[in-house]
């Protein structure tokens, strides 16, 4: 999955500063649909992981059955948070 792609497929655009309040929702809803729905775990690592970036991911719990996605999971979100200080 191509981030950009992504964005385009759920925002309609690559430029999330282009993307109004009510898009952005529906975007984040939709994709919160199709991480529910897939079955291929690194589709919904990709899924989960814009939903993380937008600050809307579900628990990892919730989203990931296996300990080693879990794991990875938790390694990307520290790898976006350290870039962010």
């Amino acid at each position: 999955m191509d981030f950009d792609d992504l964005l385009c497929r759920y925002f309609g655009t690559s430029d999330l500063l282009a993307v109004s309040p009510a898009a952005r929702e529906a975007g984040v809803d939709r994709l919160r649909v199709d991480l529910g729905l897939e079955p291929d775990r690194g589709r919904r690592f990709a899924l989960w992981s814009l939903l993380y970036m937008m600050g809307d991911a579900p628990e990892l719990a919730v989203v990931f059955k296996e300990e080693v996605d879990r794991e990875a999971a938790r390694n990307f979100m520290d790898l976006v948070d350290a870039s962010h200080s």
